[in-house]
């Protein structure tokens, strides 16, 4: 080892001629998986150090459609400071115009952590102390200028008039919240009193945020909230993961970049693979000169072993500061975009695997060519010195690549937390691996046999002799582009089918308004009222209360399925006598018309089936506080894609008839007459709240707007090393397009046909990059769009073009950037040195 180190160290000192590609494609995968592990971290301590802040207090309990009893409310002064707040949504209106919004009132203790950031800034105490005899109110910005409002303006909610004190920046418990449709408001509690938003049964959940002594055990105080509070369907959370849905969603996330830098890997990989071949078809009269002195093949695969393995430490720490330091720099834009507070650091996890993959990637990608350069023999000294390095590498560096791909994929599903989903992704990034190196094996023999049988097209001739010849320019091409390309065709297919599944196809069917909280008393002149309008086609209405699955055959239910949505929080719960209108029932039967024994439900098939429930089985729903136990007698479909009404869960009429519950009601009607609609109800009915479809349909489209915004940029990064790869492929290849220029010269072709030549060579190259990537795309997209989005799917021609187009684009512009020497040498100088 110290021969192969003091020959590797002093033909390092020539520099790094030849190995800019390496250096690039490594620090470019490594700074990426490091960037995004040090967000990840980030977003995982802000979460962690700020969880009380978040949530509000140190714990937190929430119970939906009622207030604490008496004795609930001092077992929680028992522990600490309490500030109790009611969340809900209704409309906020002003003149005829009126918008939804997501509603909290809260009381004089608000917030026990961190403050509320109002514009102009002010106590809450002034905010809600309001002027000229009416009660204030914070709005959010976006709802103030949905509505043309500004501060001081009056608006109503329910049947009571608000002033506007100030803009509602941000509230500091606001990311621990649920998912909202409406911009928030903040109010009082007390000025509530008389708007009529709060009757028996209205939807609302009330929080109970208790700021706790320093040292206090939580898990006992989690114990002694739920043995004094078992089966009254409340939720416990506390500081410990005050926001548990953004930790899943940032994990989730994070974890599927992560699979993207991974592919960006791959794909420098490439670039790596053919940067330290060309370095060795460089170094052949070195390696024959060795050989002739004695050096054994081991020596060889030493030196050059450890001239690599600097050069990748090299790319590795490089890719490690930058990856590390982009997050720190673009700390406060990045804070500015998330509903989290963030911690930004230099955190040794992150960088730590990042290390790790780069290091494997670099090895699985350099002990091939490096095993191969064993075989260079001193004969090589009479011979073509450029032929570069060929064959097969000796079965035991074979083996080791075998290990070295396993540790690679084993690390990645180790450390994504997501296992399944990481060995999916790195079975279909190694099968497009294979499927582009058998591409660009099949388009040279391709290439080659066009190339003899065309005899009156000398440029495309020329163009596919050059494909179909010696050289690895081909293979680099289609690989490097087409796995990059692959990743941004996959996601541009999943994200064009999830955008349909929610704003394409839903508009035709969907109603106007989900109209919320309409009181028994007002059901039936509502809905007379609505289906006398021309405009109203159709109007369907259930009764409507939520109820938190507590039990499944009296097994928690959250062990039984713990994983499942259906579980994991309050579900819509409906009741009915006889069947309704529609209706499939998929196995069982359905309760008799006035039947009033037992309580009995009906199951929606498709959950039922993923959870494991089976006819017979029971479950308990608390409702209100109160559990209910029953038995599953039928399973039936629901079709929630149609935006009607779709529940998870119906029960029998007599179960749930006596419970406070209001109704829940649907609207299809002609969108010329939906404001005037929604005027008039808010007019007659100002405690209802009525959510717009499209609306709630384009709120959520933001969200996947963001998410796929972020999964694009790891995207394009991948895409960004495909195009170094294509570059230095150019690059390493201009020396032999100079004497193929010189050639063809000679042989009385014109600059115009050398550059055509060139061109098209790299077009038909880039068309089948392309053309591959685009297969492979569309297969990723459609299995994440089947069986991960569980949504149709359809090829999206534009982003499928645009793919194709890109890479006919991208190396056509790379192949014409290293044509300009080869067109501008003379002919005779390169011939002369040749000979």
């Amino acid at each position: 080892m110290s021969l192969a180190w003091r020959i590797a160290r002093r033909e390092l000192r020539g520099g790094l001629r030849g190995f800019w590609v390496f250096l690039a494609c490594l620090t470019l995968g490594v700074a990426a998986i490091a960037a995004i592990g040090t967000v990840r971290g980030a977003i995982e301590a802000g979460l962690t150090e700020q969880g009380a802040v978040i949530l509000g207090g140190d714990a937190k309990v929430r119970l939906t459609y009622r207030y604490a009893e008496p004795e609930e409310r001092a077992l929680f002064e028992s522990m600490g400071e309490v500030s109790e707040a009611v969340d809900f949504r209704s409309m906020l209106v002003t003149g005829d115009e009126r918008a939804l919004t997501q509603v909290k009132a809260v009381d004089d203790l608000y917030p026990l952590y961190g403050e509320v950031q109002l514009k102009p800034a002010m106590a809450l105490d002034a905010v809600f102390a309001g002027r000229d005899g009416l009660a204030g109110v914070a709005v959010d910005p976006v709802l103030l200028a949905r509505l043309g409002l500004s501060v001081g303006d009056t608006v109503k909610l329910g049947a009571r008039e608000f002033a506007v004190m100030a803009e509602l920046l941000r509230m500091p418990d606001s990311a621990g919240g649920n998912f909202s449709l409406g911009p928030p408001t903040l109010v009082a509690s007390e000025a509530l009193d008389g708007s009529g938003l709060l009757a028996p049964g209205s939807l609302f959940e009330a929080d109970y945020m208790i700021a706790m002594p320093e040292g206090v055990d939580l898990e006992a105080a989690k114990a002694r909230v739920e043995t004094a509070l078992e089966g009254s369907g409340f939720r416990w959370r506390d500081r410990r993961n005050g926001a548990p849905g953004i930790s899943r969603f940032v994990e989730r996330l994070s974890a599927f970049l992560v699979l993207v830098g991974l592919t960006g890997l791959a794909v420098g990989g490439v670039g790596v693979s053919a940067a330290v071949r060309a370095y060795l078809a460089g170094k052949t009269e070195v390696i024959a000169t060795l050989r002739s002195l004695g050096a054994s093949g081991g020596l060889v695969f030493r030196v050059y072993l450890l001239q690599v393995g600097v050069l990748a430490a090299l790319g590795i720490a490089m890719g490690l500061v930058l990856g590390g330091a982009l997050p720190l720099i673009f700390g406060p834009l990045i804070e500015a975009r998330l509903p989290v507070p963030v911690d930004f650091a230099v955190r040794m996890r992150p960088l730590a695997e990042a290390a790790l993959y780069g290091a494997l990637a670099a090895a699985l990608f350099t002990l091939w060519p490096l095993g191969q350069a064993e075989h260079i023999r001193a004969a090589a000294l009479f011979r073509d010195a450029q032929s570069g390095v060929k064959g097969w590498p000796r079965p035991v560096w074979i083996v080791v690549c075998a290990v070295v791909l396993a540790a690679l994929v084993g690390s990645a599903a180790l450390l994504s937390g997501l296992a399944m989903l990481t060995l999916w992704a790195a079975g279909g990034i190694m099968a497009a691996f294979v499927l582009l190196v058998l591409a660009a094996l099949g388009v040279r023999v391709l290439a080659r046999w066009l190339a003899r049988r065309m005899r009156g097209f000398k440029t495309l001739r020329f163009a596919l002799g050059a494909i179909g010849g010696p050289g690895r320019e081909a293979q680099a091409v289609v690989v490097s582009l087409g796995l990059g390309l692959s990743v941004l065709a996959a996601v541009g297919q999943i994200d064009s089918n999830l955008r349909n599944a929610i704003s394409g196809d839903l508009p035709e069917v969907a109603p106007s308004y989900f109209i919320v909280d309409i009181q028994p008393e007002q059901l039936e002149p509502l809905t007379g009222a609505l289906l006398a309008r021309d405009s109203v086609s159709k109007l369907e209405s259930a009764p409507m209360l939520r109820g938190v699955i507590t039990q499944i055959n009296r097994q928690p239910a959250l062990e039984v399925a713990p994983d499942h949505w259906v579980v994991r929080g309050d579900r819509g719960v409906t009741y009915a006598d006889a069947l309704p209108e529609g209706t499939t029932i998929t196995e069982g039967q359905w309760w008799g018309e006035g039947y009033a024994g037992a309580p009995q439900i009906s199951f929606a098939a498709e959950e039922a089936a993923e959870i494991g429930l089976k006819l017979g089985d029971t479950l308990t729903v608390n409702v209100l506080g109160r559990d209910i136990t029953a038995t599953i007698t039928s399973f039936r479909e629901v079709d929630f894609s149609t935006g009607g009404l779709g529940f998870v869960l119906s029960m029998n009429k007599a179960a749930l008839e006596g419970a406070p519950h209001t109704h829940i009601a649907t609207i299809y009607a002609e969108e010329s007459d939906e404001a005037a609609i929604l005027r008039d109800m808010a007019m007659a009915y100002p405690n209802i709240t009525a959510i717009r479809v499209r609306d709630a349909i384009n709120r959520v489209s933001e969200v996947l707007q963001g998410i796929a915004a972020a999964i694009t940029y790891g995207a394009l990064a991948t895409l960004v090393t495909g195009g170094i790869v294509l570059i230095g492929t150019a690059a390493a290849g201009e020396k032999a397009r100079v004497y193929e220029g010189a050639v063809l010269k000679t042989l009385g072709a014109s600059r115009a046909a050398v550059l055509g030549n060139f061109a098209l060579r790299s077009a038909l190259l880039g068309l089948t990059a392309g053309g591959i990537a685009l297969l492979t795309g569309i297969a990723a997209g459609w299995a994440v769009s089947v069986f991960v989005m569980e949504t149709d799917f359809t090829v999206a021609i534009g982003s499928a073009l645009a793919i194709i187009a890109g890479g006919v684009l991208a190396t056509l512009l790379t192949g014409l950037m290293f044509a300009w020497r080869p067109l501008a040498t003379r002919p005779a100088q390169v011939l002369r040195a040749r000979e």
